[in-house]
């Protein structure tokens, strides 16, 4: 959520003939021999080769699998969608103002997908948002994790309410593995997708990974029981459309869940920071990130399709010893800032002074440790089905309200009519 670079790393491509079968395929894991792994679930059929040893994922570095066997039924991937989702993937690594037009990067609508990217508005590099999972994945440690590992926690708590299985889910965003960990121990879970844009997050979740862009994801319409996500939308681009195609991959009646952070997070920092840069450089540019408020969210999920929407907000607030500690923490999650419109180059070293000094001035306990607030939305919604309550038609009540209460009814005088 704070400053960034621009930097790219290699990719896990996925390939489909057209046919039905799924051509070339790679897997974020590793393993001491090459073997293959294969399920077979309803509907759908994966093959995933291992790596040997000596050929572990690392940034920068190209890997090319022998195909493996071809699956029986491959609905899970779709050709258009996948082609597509490569395209997107090559536009995200593609250099700094090397922006072709956009039906150059997505090319024609796929036959079984419609283009769901409602406006050409980029408010995040998409670039510089994977290099900055790519170093955290090198070397952000658990301590890192713990904001992540509590939101987890919390998504699962709500997903324990929902008293049925989910066969097939599918985990976005999915980082290095931290609910993907619980996820698969859940009883009702039988096999669980992992995808990040990120390829070195997703080595490290293990399993059924691949790298996978939110806003152009890979896989057909209706396949999975479960869509979930642990704060990962925030850094979306075009979230109407990553949640349109969120509820396109749900099964009739899927439920679709995700974490993310709303714009109350890391007030304190925001407000620290203008008043510092207003000071030390008599300008303002944007050092924390923009992000969705709850009172816009629930309309979202109404766009994207999603039948009895619920959005609700929570409150984290992290303690640290003082305010450089809360920096490098946010840079060791991968979550400085990304916005195309950030300033570029390196925070003057008087400007950081001053903004750690007034965070601490104003927010500071009287032990000198300093507060840093979350705001964590969560996002539920269900694939629409005939199953589903649905509202009753205005008028088609056969009970007075008044008769439910034991009350007594007492008319409204008519209106005065104008003369």
């Amino acid at each position: 959520m704070l400053e960034g670079e621009d930097n790219f790393a290699a990719e896990i491509p996925i390939d489909h003939d057209g046919t039905g079968a799924l051509k070339r395929r790679t897997v974020a894991h590793t393993c001491p021999a090459q073997h293959a792994i294969r399920f077979a679930g309803p509907g759908v059929e994966f093959e995933f080769k291992r790596q040997p040893t000596g050929r572990t994922l690392r940034i920068g570095k190209e890997i090319n699998l022998l195909p493996a066997r071809p699956a029986q039924d491959a609905r899970a991937f779709d050709g258009g969608v996948t082609r597509r989702a490569l395209r997107r993937q090559q536009d995200v690594q593609r250099p700094a103002g090397d922006v072709p037009e956009m039906g150059s990067v997505y090319g024609a609508a796929p036959l079984c997908h419609t283009c769901t990217m409602t406006d050409s508005i980029t408010v995040f590099n998409r670039r510089a948002v994977r290099r900055h999972r790519d170093r955290a994945a090198r070397g952000g440690g658990e301590d890192s994790d713990l904001l992540f590992r509590e939101s987890a926690e919390r998504l699962l708590d709500r997903l324990d309410d929902v008293t049925r299985s989910f066969p097939l889910a599918l985990e976005f965003g999915c980082r290095s593995g931290e609910m993907g960990k619980t996820l698969r121990g859940r009883s009702g879970i039988d096999t669980l997708v992992q995808c990040d844009l990120s390829e070195a997050m997703a080595a490290q979740a293990g399993g059924m990974a691949l790298a996978a862009d939110e806003e152009a994801l890979p896989f057909t319409d209706a396949v999975f029981d479960l869509v979930i996500g642990n704060l990962s939308l925030h850094w979306v681009n075009d979230l109407p459309g990553a949640l349109i195609q969120m509820r396109r991959a749900l099964k009739p009646d899927g439920l679709f869940l995700a974490a993310m952070f709303g714009g109350d997070t890391l007030i304190e920092l925001r407000q620290a920071l203008a008043e510092a840069e207003i000071a030390e450089e008599d300008g303002l540019s944007p050092r924390v990130s923009p992000m969705a408020e709850v009172r816009d969210l629930g309309g979202l999920l109404q766009r994207a399709g999603l039948a009895l929407p619920v959005v609700d907000s929570e409150t984290l607030t992290v303690m640290y010893p003082d305010p450089m500690a809360l920096m490098a923490d946010l840079r060791a999650m991968g979550e400085t800032n990304a916005a195309v419109e950030s300033r570029k180059g390196f925070t003057r070293p008087a400007t950081l002074a001053a903004a750690a000094a007034r965070y601490s001035d104003l927010f500071a306990t009287s032990d000198g440790a300093i507060p840093a607030t979350f705001q964590i939305i969560t996002l539920t919604g269900w694939a629409p089905d005939a199953s589903q309550q649905q509202p009753l038609q205005p008028g088609s009540a056969t009970s007075r309200l008044a008769d439910a209460l034991d009350a007594e009814e007492h008319p409204l005088p008519d209106k005065a009519r104008p003369t």
